[in-house]
Order: structure tokens, then C-alpha cells, then sequence
């Protein structure tokens, strides 16, 4: 069969092409097309358009790009059409996708999407136009199945692909003293795939190196990126860059600094305890305040419907906040081992299951027998 997926960011790369081998191990005559990144290509997926082109963040810096944004929707309904597939299997970024499955939907293809987009956090409406456009949805988070059902949507939850993606990673036993790491000495510090994220976060990294010396800031560059992004950091005694290796950098490091996001939940897994940060522009913030209904922005406060770890977000990410948390999660037992049980309970609430080949099959299932509505 052919299949077409269309993933947004660095995590939907990840999770497309942990599904795309999951697939392939059911449908030897598989054959697949779409957006994607390098890990969706080493997979065996033909990438139309790399999905680091439309890596817009934030509700002006999507507004601003919005002519760029057409232009690969146009191109990639064009291509859908020609190509022809079986499927569409759409993962997660919904400002795009769900006007792909409007189309494709119109258009006679059978739509999945796997990981639902966030329309619990704000406009749930939207759910009406899934129930609508999409044939199939699989979901991530445990709270999904109850939301979808109030809209009347059956869902199949799969479990949460980051399991996955820790459980089968070849961690690096050789990686500290490759790197010229000390683990109790190390914040590991993940700012993001996005060419916004990470320009605005490089001066607070300067910042907080500066009034914690006694610690080693490792910012996890992402190589989709240009490395002038990262020059704020350039010759700070402790500030270092490591291209790659995330999760054995966030293994080994005493806490680490995380922009929200599903690398949240990736290093509530690795067990590390973390500050949650997030700053956008100060109009996307002004538009997210009014539009968001979720009292939390982390993955990991989601899931448990509490506060785990601490977010600061725009104003109240400064160096003195900054500061106060991370001796606070490094320094004081009881909260860092507070922070460590709750973890416990996140995974078992996440559950163990081969989530990419659960929903592989549950797809290739569905596919098969023609079950699915039309």
C-alpha cells in the first residue's frame, strides 16, 4: 500500500519514522511519501518538502509567514492527488494538517491522524471537523479517549510514543568522557528546533551561567538548525555545545532546562528533573493567554493534572526565577526526590507498550479489512 505522512516538527519526525518501520514490518509492499525530516527519510519515506521549511512557532510568526505556508499547502495537495495513496496519515500540527485532511477528505482519501493535535488546550470545537474530515484517530495522551468521546469520537489510544523512542534508544556508554562531561555538575539544556525558540532562549542561557559558575550549562544544538543561532553562547567558560546525543546528554546531567514541548515528557522519562521554560513574542502571548483553557503547558503537569514540574513562562522567566528553581531541584532532597516519585507514576500512567507497533497494526488492521468509515 501507499502511505502519505505529513509530520511538522522534530518529534513528529521522530514518531513518523518509528511508525513508518513499524508499518513496513507488516506491509512488505509498503511505499511512502510525504513532509518530514531526515529520520522519516532514513525510515524509507520520500520527502516532499522538509518539514524544518515550515517550523513556524508562535500565532504571529505563522501570521507573517502565512504566504510561505500556502505555498506548500497548495504543493502538497497537488502531490497527495498525484501520488495517489491509500492513506494520509497526519501527525499532530494542525494548523496545517487539519487543512490537509479538510482537503484530502473532500477529495475521497482516507485520513488517520496520529497524535491528535491539541484542540483540548483551546478552539475544542475543532473536534466536530475531526469527527468530520478523519477517519481513524490514535491518540497519545490518557485524557484524549474521554475528551473525544464528549464529541461523540471513538478513539484508539496507543500509549505515548516517547516510551518508545527512550526504551530502543542505544544510549552511549562512552558519552561523558567523550564529551568532557561531569553528570554532577552538568544542566543539560534543551531550547528547542525552532529557529524562534532558540533565539530568544540563548541570552537567558548566558544569563544563568553566569550567576550559577559552579555548574556546566550543555545546550543540545539541533542539527536542522543554523549554528549562528547558537553564537550568544560562544566562549562562555561554562557553557557548552553538543550537536545531537540528547538523551545521553540529559541522562547524564544533574537537572536540565527544557522549553515546552514533548522533550518535557522526554525527560521526565530519562528520570532527570527539570524546569519547564517557554517565551514567545509579546503578541502571540497576548493571542495564546485569551485562547488557551489548559491550566498548564508542560506535557508532564498535562498528564498528571498537577503541578510536577515548575514552568516559567514569559515574564516570570528571568535569571532570579530561573535560578531559585534549579538550586531548588538540584539542592533540596526532598523536592528533587518528590519530583522523582511523581515521575514513577507518569510512566505507569503512560504505560509499556510497543506504541509505534500498536498502532502500526491497529492502521495496517483498519487498512486491511475495510473497516473504517468511508
Amino acid at each position: 500500500m501507499k502511505y502519505y505522512l505529513i509530520a511538522g516538527e522534530r518529534s513528529g519526525d521522530l514518531h513518523g519514522s518509528n511508525l513508518i518501520k513499524s508499518l513496513k514490518k507488516l506491509d512488505f509492499n509498503a511505499e511512502f511519501k510525504g513532509i518530514g525530516g531526515d529520520q522519516m527519510k532514513e525510515s524509507g519515506m520520500d520527502v516532499k518538502i522538509p518539514y524544518t521549511k515550515m517550523a513556524f512557532m508562535g500565532f504571529w510568526e505563522v501570521l507573517v509567514n502565512l504566504r510561505t505556508i500556502t505555498k506548500y499547502l497548495k504543493s502538497t495537495k497537488s502531490d497527495i492527488v498525484e501520488y495517489n495513496p491509500d492513506v494520509v496519515i497526519l501527525i499532530d500540527y494542525p494548523g496545517f494538517n487539519m487543512r490537509v485532511a479538510k482537503f484530502v477528505h473532500a477529495a475521497g482519501f482516507k485520513v488517520y491522524y496520529y497524535i491528535s493535535p491539541k484542540i483540548w488546550a483551546w478552539n475544542t470545537k475543532r473536534a466536530y471537523k475531526i469527527k468530520k474530515w478523519v477517519n481513524k484517530m490514535f491518540t497519545i495522551l490518557p485524557f484524549e479517549t474521554a475528551f473525544y468521546k464528549n464529541f461523540g469520537i471513538e478513539v484508539d489510544y496507543v500509549g505515548n510514543p516517547v516510551m518508545d523512542a527512550v526504551k530502543n534508544y542505544n544510549f552511549d556508554l562512552d558519552f561523558t568522557v567523550k564529551n568532557g562531561i561531569d553528570p554532577s555538575k552538568t544542566i543539560s539544556v534543551l531550547p528547542g528546533s525552532r529557529w524562534q525558540e532558540v533565539q530568544s532562549f540563548m541570552v537567558q542561557i548566558v544569563a544563568i551561567a553566569k550567576v550559577l559558575p559552579e555548574y556546566d550549562f550543555t545546550v543540545s544544538r539541533v542539527d536542522n538548525l543554523p549554528e549562528e543561532l547558537y553564537t550568544p553562547v560562544y566562549g562562555i567558560d561554562n557553557i557548552k555545545l553538543i550537536v545531537g546525543n540528547t538523551y545521553d546528554l540529559v541522562k547524564n546531567s544533574k537537572a536540565s532546562i527544557v522549553t515546552s514541548g514533548t522533550a518535557t515528557l522526554e525527560t521526565a522519562v530519562l528520570n532527570v528533573p527539570e524546569v519547564v521554560c517557554y517565551k514567545t513574542s509579546p503578541v502571540s502571548y497576548f493571542i495564546a493567554k485569551r485562547l488557551i483553557k489548559v491550566p498548564y503547558i508542560s506535557l508532564v503537569n498535562l498528564i498528571m493534572d498537577r503541578e510536577i514540574v515548575k514552568e516559567l513562562i514569559q515574564d516570570d522567566l528571568n535569571t532570579s526565577n530561573l535560578k531559585a528553581e534549579l538550586e531548588r531541584i538540584i539542592s533540596n532532597s526532598t523536592v528533587r526526590s518528590k519530583m522523582l516519585f511523581e515521575y514513577d507514576e507518569l510512566r505507569s500512567a503512560l504505560g509499556n507498550e510497543e506504541v509505534s507497533a500498536l498502532a502500526a497494526g491497529k492502521m495496517y488492521a483498519y487498512l486491511t479489512a475495510r473497516a473504517d468509515k468511508t
